[in-house]
């Protein structure tokens, strides 16, 4: 390679600049001082021989002179790289990293610590690769090849030219004018600026900017160096290794193709004959048409007819890639066998419209061809779009109909009543066709027919089946095309989008992919015919404007004004005003929404017998909706209902709402308010696309390495599923959450002990409906989290490949399509946080719990006391409410409140609408659990509390003073109510000998007097709630973002580090103390009998004084720091709380996700543990190390260290993560070199990919 010798050595500007500095760490000197020698500011002892003076010591110029004068040339003192390499020539490198190694160990300083770990780890890489530590400093300067930097001459006699080459001769110039003055003897300072605009010219180079002011061009644009050429979007990888043109390829605009069969795409003739030349000019030559290439290439371009029919011959089979940019996922290039077309523009198939996200609007898509017979057997196999009918992200079909499509099939699948024909009975679904065809009967005409099935039964056989059905001729025909195997009732229903899907579902799982690409097509074209017969349209009489409409807002509007009028007078707050008058509008939105659903879905019409019947209405507005065509309920309330409430830029919601709807009209005031969120829409869409995008990248790049290499680890771990269950609905029931898992224990029915099925079955359908017949309300799977296979993960922990179907193959790219199945869907998800307002405050304030269904009561993590009117009250945080179906299933589950009243016992029978449990949502209660004498303690009237007579009950009640609003002498002084018996002796709280001492925080009310009798389960004393703030939830993108990145939220939950009974010690000024007493009186973190912790005065408290908590239980509310969650609760807890959160953001947007996509993500955050106790081993304790290497070092070590598991973010895996060149590609590229190079690690060795 070219190089430039140095006529000085010259420091690497990597090496040095970036944090921590590679060159400081190992000399053990600060960056500022390193360059102060570097860019000759100060001389550095070198060889200090007898004198006093230190090696490595810094001398400016009147010291070296001075100690010049002293000691003469007894010691050596340099300035430049030359002084720099000469120290760490001189190192003893094996000899520091033993020193180091016994120091680290006696160090008690935290950052010292920290500092000496760093360093012998660099020193250990140096150690460990065999290079040499001056390496650092280059005698020799590599020059990048002539056409990496070209040299272009434009018109005019100009020339362009790489900024490198600027570059380049900057430093020849100064190299060859430093020779020039070395060889003259030049005086010492002359030749000294030299060697520091060297050093200065070569930093540049290398990475222009770090150091000092960039240097610029011509045109004052800083010159883009070495560094700059690798690094971002445009830089090397990204720009020309991983993104290159091809050739073989194409591209055009894309029109639907409604006659095609699923594998097939419309090739415009132009486009194939060039796409495929050099194909037809061999088959050209073969056949004998032509003697050259040249005469060949002459004929093609005549397109003569024998060119056409060997291009015919060329295509057949041959399959061409189609790709639609952006590529989300793996679907998003598929292939198909061209046909060739007229025209310029590619036909598609609308079915696979959904994968790629195209539709006909003038979207563009590429062409690709396989040249290689290997290309066009993977493309063929593997990319084949009849291969790829369900989605990898749920296992869900992705070859649904939609639209037009949906529209006729459901048009077809309706009843009519009276329609000609009603009542006719038919031997079978021929005669039925007969009569359509002859015009006998109606399509919606219900009738009865004998319908002979061919069915699967249990034992997986097809049998037979004959019963006369009543149906609609419609479903009948549509029966026709249904493949054997799949029962009629599947048809017998008006076929929506849902049951569609379904339908598919059951149909690719029961008779097989052949069967479900053939069905799926006559469906597409069944459904075209049909659609196109029901002549659907829409005019604007369509939109019922329901009548109810004008009294619902009339009362609304008195609700208002009754408000306004108390706010006026004073009586509530702004604030409340805000939350109430946006209740009420958006409850009065929701009332003209369902009653002009009402008014669309159904028609009164005369039946047969000349009487009146509801039947649902063919409005097309309703048709359009309720098939899933097209519009939703909410677009047809603006449209005929009200608008409703709309949002400010900041996303606040305005009070007034927009009474009118679209058919109305719109006031000019109304369209102005609309358009606010019209334009936030629009805003949000561009910032969304870029960010989901980089979102799925950093979710490639961490998960890239996931592969699965072995059938089964072995493993008995797992994570327990149940349902997910909120209040009283299943949201995600347990069949969905453990399909194509496999068990990693067996399954016991309750009852009986018999085992249901055994661990290590994968669970299909059929056990799934087992389950659910048995009642099971947890099952213990295994996971990708809990796998422990070392490169990789096995193919029992992952389960189904959802894509394919069954158990994964080994050699499946697992963590790719997690990250894929993640990010995908992105761009479906809002961009920035929502407010709580409307509809979700209102549910906040709930006060008490209505049972749905019929069942039994459970009482889970609760702890109750009985009061005396025989009422269990809570008195834990965490508890819930469960209700169990007749079968032991549960049905619902709700969290309690501390202070709940539950007004049914444990284990009672309940019945559904019942009211389970009461309480007051606007004040925290502190429930008494001993009985005794209220005995005051500091409650001065005046200093500490203050007493209040309600003027019209004429009740009196205490409150206490905040500590802040009181005189400096009562500041220290904490109100408590103290539990005493008859003799005045202190009652203990059951179970402990701990004094009940109930202290009693700010505005905390207090209904009893001093004196009087207290018993267990009364309520001692009320803190109020602040008025419900409308609090931002983080919602969308930033809210998966910030899950995955393992980000600590603002203020988060403050979470009890042990278990123990909570007592509060002194205060300081801002904060209080918590203090926590084992039971066992020992601490297990350090040892002590109790831990204390300071705690902000305005976080609310959910603990009182005397309460056992549970380690991990919740101190003071807020939102959970995941880091907190995996050191106290641990791995599982963890990654239970990242899956149900990230799920639910995407449950809101109507996305479904597998569980296990998110779970391979949650594995690679995961993969780092922080050694906590190095015992015998060379770990050095703080140090970071994934498990893989800490697996492959603890093996050979007698004594146990200890270590715990660590969250990495997503980003952060990146940075620790040694495959150096997958990681070149994303970010930070420069700081993965420099990272590497002293490590000597290669690209993607074994043992780097590993770790």
């Amino acid at each position: 390679m070219g190089h430039i010798e140095l006529a000085s050595p010259v420091a690497h500007i990597w090496f040095l600049k970036s944090l921590p500095s590679r060159i400081g760490l190992l000399l053990d000197m600060t960056l500022r001082d390193i360059e102060r020698i570097l860019y000759f500011e100060s001389f550095v002892v070198t060889d200090p021989g007898m004198t006093t003076l230190e090696k490595g010591q810094l001398l400016t110029d009147e010291q070296y002179y001075e100690a010049m004068e002293e000691f003469s040339d007894e010691f050596e003192a340099k300035m430049g790289a030359e002084a720099v390499q000469a120290l760490m020539k001189d190192m003893d490198v094996d000899g520091e990293v033993a020193r180091l190694r016994e120091e680290i160990p006696a160090t008690n300083s935290e950052t010292k610590l920290k500092k000496l770990s760093k360093r012998l780890k660099l020193l250990e890489a140096f150690v460990d690769s065999g290079n040499k530590p001056e390496w650092m400093v280059m005698t020799v300067l590599p020059v990048l090849p002539p056409d990496l930097r070209p040299l272009v001459p434009l018109d005019g006699g100009r020339f362009a030219t790489s900024d490198l080459n600027d570059l380049y001769r900057r430093v020849i110039n100064r190299n060859n004018r430093l020779k020039r003055l070395l060889d003259l003897n030049a005086p010492d300072i002359i030749v000294r600026n030299e060697k520091r605009m060297l050093q200065e010219a070569v930093d540049a180079l290398l990475d222009n900017g770090r150091r000092g002011r960039a240097i610029t061009g011509s045109n004052k644009r800083p010159l883009k160096s070495l560094a700059d050429m690798i690094k971002g979007k445009q830089g090397r990888f990204r720009q020309n290794l991983l993104g290159k043109r091809v050739d073989y390829s194409g591209r055009s605009v894309i029109v639907v193709g409604p006659t095609l069969r699923l594998h097939q795409c419309g090739l415009p003739k132009k486009m194939a004959l060039e796409l495929f030349k050099p194909f037809i000019f061999g088959k050209l030559e073969r056949r004998g048409l032509a003697t050259t290439i040249k005469a060949a290439k002459k004929m093609v371009e005549r397109e003569t007819a024998e060119v056409w029919d060997i291009l015919a011959e060329v295509i057949r089979e041959h399959p061409v890639l189609l790709n639609r940019a952006p590529t989300l996922h793996r679907l998003g290039i598929q292939a198909f066998e061209p046909v060739l077309i007229e025209g310029k523009a590619i036909q598609l198939h609308p079915l696979v419209c959904a994968a790629y996200n195209a539709d006909f609007d003038g979207d563009q898509m590429a062409v690709h061809v396989p040249l290689t017979l290997e290309a066009q057997l993977e493309a063929r196999t593997l990319m084949m779009s009849t291969n790829n009918i369900l989605a990898p992200a749920n296992g869900e079909p992705i070859i649904v109909p939609s639209q037009d499509v949906v529209l006729g099939l459901y048009y077809m699948t309706r009843e009519k009543v009276n329609a000609s024909g009603e009542g006719m009975v038919f031997a079978d679904a021929k005669e039925v066709q007969r009569a359509y065809d002859t015009g006998q009967v109606d399509l919606q005409a219900r009738i009865k027919v004998r319908i002979n099935e061919n069915v699967f039964n249990d034992e997986g056989e097809t049998e037979t089946r004959s019963e006369i059905v009543d149906t609609t001729v419609g479903r009948v025909l549509l029966y026709n095309i249904v493949p054997d195997g799949l029962p009629f009732e599947m048809v017998n229903q008006k076929m929506a989008k849902k049951p569609i899907s379904q339908i598919l579902n059951a149909c690719y799982r029961n008779v097989g992919l052949k069967e479900t690409v053939i069905f799926a097509d006559q469906l597409m074209y069944t459904g075209y015919a049909y659609s196109t017969r029901s002549g659907s349209s829409i005019g604007v009489n369509d939109f019922v404007i329901p009548e109810e409409k004008a009294s619902i807002i009339g009362q609304a509007n008195s609700e208002v004004e009754e408000i306004e009028a108390q706010f006026a007078s004073g009586l509530v707050t702004q604030g409340e005003k805000y939350n109430k008058v946006i209740d009420i509008w958006s409850r009065a939105n929701d009332i003209v929404a369902k009653s002009m659903m009402e008014g669309l879905s159904s028609e009164t019409v005369i039946n047969k017998e000349g009487g009146e019947e509801q039947q649902e209405s063919f409005n097309s507005v309703y048709v359009y909706a309720d098939s899933g065509a097209r519009g939703s309920p909410a677009q047809i309330r603006q449209l005929a209902g009200m608008r409703g409430l709309m949002a400010r830029p900041d996303g606040s919601i305005i009070e007034t709402p927009i009474t009118a709807n679209f058919r109305e009209g719109l006031s000019v005031s109304q369209y102005f308010t609309s358009t606010h969120g019209a334009r936030k829409g629009l805003a949000d869409t561009a910032l969304k696309t870029a960010n989901s995008g980089y979102l799925t990248r950093r979710f490639v790049d961490i998960s890239q390495d996931l592969v699965i290499t072995e059938h089964d680890c072995g493993t008995e771990q797992g994570l327990t599923m149940a349902p997910i269950i909120e209040g009283g609905d299943i949201i995600a029931p347990l069949g969905d959450r453990v399909l194509g898992r496999v068990l990693a224990g067996d399954v016991v029915e309750e009852d009986s002990g018999d085992v249901i099925a055994e661990a290590g079955t994968v669970i299909n359908e059929r056990m799934v409906d087992e389950l659910e017949t048995c009642g099971v309300d947890q099952v213990y799977v295994r996971s990708p989290i809990t796998c422990e296979t070392r490169f990789g993960i096995c193919s029992q922990c992952y389960g189904r490949d959802l894509a394919r179907g069954h158990v994964a193959n080994v050699g499946e790219a697992v963590g790719v399509i997690a990250a894929q199945s993640i990010g995908e869907p992105g761009t479906q998800l809002k961009m920035r946080t929502f407010h709580i307002g409307g509809a979700a405050s209102r549910a906040t304030a709930s006060d008490n719990i209505q049972v749905k269904n019929t069942g039994t009561i459970h009482l889970n993590n609760m702890k109750t006391v009985e009061n005396t009117r025989g009422e269990l009250v809570v008195v834990s945080r965490s508890g819930e409410l469960i209700v169990n179906d007749v079968n032991g299933r549960e049905r619902e589950r709700y969290k309690l409140p501390y202070g709940a009243l539950i007004t049914v016992g444990k284990n009672v029978e309940v019945e559904g609408g019942q009211v389970g449990a009461t309480w007051d949502p606007h004040t925290h209660p502190i429930v008494s659990e001993v009985a005794g004498k209220v005995a005051f303690e500091s409650m001065e009237e005046g200093i500490t509390v203050r007493e209040q007579t309600d003027e019209i009950t004429g009740l009196s009640s205490i409150s206490i003073i905040d500590p802040a609003e009181r005189a400096s002498s009562a500041k220290e002084l904490r109100p408590a109510v103290n539990v005493v018996d008859k003799k005045g002796k202190e009652v203990c709280l059951p179970g402990t000998n701990v004094p009940a001492h109930y202290h009693l925080p700010a505005n905390a009310i207090i209904g009893l007097s001093d004196g009087a009798d207290l018993n267990i389960g009364d309520v001692i004393a009320r803190i109020p709630q602040e008025g419900s703030k409308t609090r931002d939830i983080t919602g969308g993108l930033p809210r998966v973002a910030d899950l995955f990145e393992a980000r600590k939220p603002k203020e988060p939950a403050i979470l009890a580090e042990i278990s123990g009974t909570v007592s509060f010690g002194k205060e300081t000024k801002g904060k209080r103390r918590l203090v926590i007493t084992p039971k066992d009186g020992v601490n297990p973190i350090d040892g002590s009998d109790h831990y204390e912790t300071l705690i902000p005065k305005w976080r609310t408290m959910t603990v009182f004084e005397g309460e056992h908590i549970e380690k991990g239980e919740v101190v003071s509310e807020g939102p959970p720091a995941p880091h907190d969650i995996l050191r106290l609760k641990g791995v599982e807890a963890l990654a239970q709380y990242i899956v149900n959160e990230v799920q639910d953001v995407y449950r809101l947007q109507g996305v479904r996700i597998n569980d296990k996509h998110i779970e391979v993500i949650v594995r690679q955050m995961l993969r780092k543990i922080e050694i906590t106790q190095s015992g015998d081993s060379n770990l050095i304790k703080g140090e970071q190390l994934t498990i893989l290497r800490f697996l492959r070092s603890t093996i050979t070590f007698k004594k146990k260290g200890s270590s715990q598991r660590n969250l990495t973010a997503c980003s952060g895996v990146l940075l620790r993560h040694p495959l150096l060149l997958n990681l070149l590609f994303l970010q930070h590229r420069s700081r993965k070199l420099r990272e590497f190079s002293p490590k000597r690690q290669l690209p993607g060795s074994v043992i780097s990919s590993a770790d």
